[in-house]
């Protein structure tokens, strides 16, 4: 099973930026799609952003424009770069590989 490592969590003001990485373990991660999801207490885990091995991403409407997920194959990284944050962005961030899931990241965008 691959293990995920989320890194880059923290309390940011409104307007602010940022950048989440998601480092796995093994020799598999180039080979499969990368997704980051986000989850506050009481609320269902949605996933905001998704890359495929080939670089394609999709979004959901609530971060178009103001996410960017990539990836670094190379590092066995995925990183999710937050920009114009807002206090609805806060929540515990985890990324997803092939049915594995890290241990979660805290974001809090608050005044």
């Amino acid at each position: 099973q691959v293990q995920l490592v989320e890194s880059g969590g923290g309390l940011v003001q409104p307007g602010g930026s940022l950048r989440l990485s998601c480092v796995a373990s093994g020799s598999i991660f180039s080979y499969y799609a990368v997704s980051w999801h986000r989850q506050v207490p009481g609320k269902q885990r949605e996933m905001v952003a998704r890359i495929n091995s080939e670089g394609g991403t999709s979004y959901a409407d609530s971060v178009k424009g103001r996410f960017t997920v990539s990836r670094d194959d190379a590092k066995n990284t995925a990183y999710l770069q937050m920009n114009s944050l807002k206090p609805d962005d806060s929540a515990v961030y985890y990324c997803y590989l092939r049915d594995s899931w890290g241990q979660g990241t805290q974001v809090t965008v608050s005044a």
